[in-house]
């Protein structure tokens, strides 16, 4: 199929990619591949023909990114704050507006096929938040490890399922996510993907898709056909398959001839696994996801949109997840809620390389109700140290202050020479906590009911 330019000048097509738990040390653009043991070919060459961000920021694990990503909120706010037993309220309250419930506000096709972690019953799905079609996991990949668990109870612990829904109709489970279903379900997912491009790469209104893998988070098994070809083991042969099934979504956008009217995103979504025998890599940085050293915040981000988004192009200028929800309602022509805060800044300028500089200077980091750290410009501030999850979280007196560009590591604390800095980093915690205050965090748990109170 190939497409004429009838839709130039229109609001492009979105598909957004999105790793889980890969590192920055995995790719082969981002110093990983063969190193890893795992050539990555297809991502690297995304990242050849699109901008690369070195300085891409997240929240601290699966939930609170996502949810960060889809409302353009900190998780601090949105209550979304870690995953939960099945069955306990989680996810976000029906209040919340997701990119995707602007995005088909504004004319857009909408699907998800993948996992969502933000809600796992009717009213809180991915087809109850703007998506039009969805199929995937509501949770997380380690369900599916449950029933080959020494004593585990279906009678106490509902067996997790694949699940699928449509708009405006109750979801239904599709099959068992167990160990084998578990190799599986990236192909059906990029498969569902591809056919989804297919039936809209000729429509007169744009699409988005959203496609949250589940690669590279635990266990970290591969797809039987990519079982032992890298003779590296699991994690290598999973590493390739990723790069695999992001190169046949490429290829659909492409064979479809739509490759200049689509935005083609590709990121993780936090550091590394520190679980062994899964342990991923943060490569140059310190650390894995559930801490706040710099290996669990930077992850990779790549964009491409040809003719647009500058090609080649390599940056170490900031950006946060929580802005693409006003970056990418911007590109499509849609307004934002007005009804309360938005952390998000609005990048297109700069991902459009109208401008060089990053809208954003700064960012404050949560894990759960604790604020344990915070970036600005070249420095980040720790409020608590713990290098590795649960090795003993350490609150410090005087807050460590680390200079990224001559310390990556976070080894060398510059409060005595570099000490200035800690004005405007305490200038916007302040700014952020005050916000706190006027517009309150929605609790952890909170019914589908809430209403949150004073959000301006």
């Amino acid at each position: 199929m190939n497409v004429n330019n009838e839709r130039s000048n229109q609001a492009p097509n979105i598909v957004f990619v999105l790793a889980d738990n890969l590192g920055w040390g995995e790719l082969g653009c981002y110093g990983g591949g063969k190193v890893r043991g795992a050539p990555t070919p297809r991502i690297d060459a995304l990242a050849a023909s699109g901008t690369q961000f070195l300085n891409f920021n997240v929240e601290s694990d699966c939930v609170p990114t996502r949810s960060a990503l889809m409302t353009g909120r900190h998780p601090i706010r949105t209550g979304a704050l870690q995953s939960v037993p099945a069955g306990l309220p989680q996810g976000l309250i029906p209040w919340e507006v997701t990119i995707a419930e602007i995005l088909s506000q504004a004319g857009y096709a909408t699907a998800m096929y993948g996992k969502w972690h933000l809600g796992d019953k009717e009213g809180r799905y991915p087809k109850d938040k703007g998506f039009d079609e969805w199929y995937g996991i509501p949770r997380t990949t380690n369900e599916s490890m449950f029933m080959d668990s020494v004593g585990f109870d279906p009678a106490v612990v509902e067996p997790p399922y694949v699940m699928e829904g449509h708009s405006g109709s109750p979801a239904e489970k599709r099959e068992l996510y167990d160990l084998e279903m578990r190799r599986r379900i990236d192909s059906v997912l990029t498969d569902k993907s591809c056919d989804f491009i297919k039936r809209h790469a000729g429509a007169d209104t744009p699409f988005f898709l959203y496609v949250p893998l589940t690669q590279l988070h635990f266990p970290t098994i591969p797809h039987r056909e990519f079982e032992g070809r890298t003779a590296h083991g699991d994690f290598a042969d999973s590493l390739v398959e990723m790069d695999a099934r992001v190169g046949q979504i490429m290829d659909q956008v492409d064979a479809c001839g739509i490759s200049e009217q689509t935005v083609f995103i590709f990121a993780s979504d936090n550091g590394p696994e520190y679980r062994r025998p899964w342990r991923g890599s943060a490569g140059m940085w310190t650390g894995t996801y559930h801490t706040a050293m710099e290996g669990a915040l930077r992850v990779p981000l790549i964009i491409r949109w040809p003719g647009k988004v500058p090609a080649g192009k390599i940056t170490n200028e900031m950006v946060h997840t929580v802005d693409f929800l006003p970056t990418l309602a911007s590109i499509a022509g849609s307004d934002i809620p007005r009804d309360r805060p938005i952390d998000g800044v609005d990048q297109s300028n700069f991902f459009l390389g109208k401008q060089e500089k990053s809208c954003r200077e700064g960012f404050v980091y949560y894990i759960k109700s604790e604020i344990r750290a915070a970036k600005w410009r070249d420095w980040k501030m720790h409020f608590v140290w713990e290098v590795e999850p649960n090795a003993g979280a350490n609150h410090l007196e005087t807050p460590y202050l680390f200079n990224l560009i001559q310390d990556p590591k976070e080894e060398s604390d510059v409060n005595t020479t570099q000490g200035w800095v800690r004005g405007p980093i305490r200038k916007m915690i302040h700014a952020f906590q005050e916000s706190l205050k006027v517009s309150p965090p929605i609790p952890p748990g909170a019914p589908d009911d809430y209403i949150p109170r004073n959000q301006t």
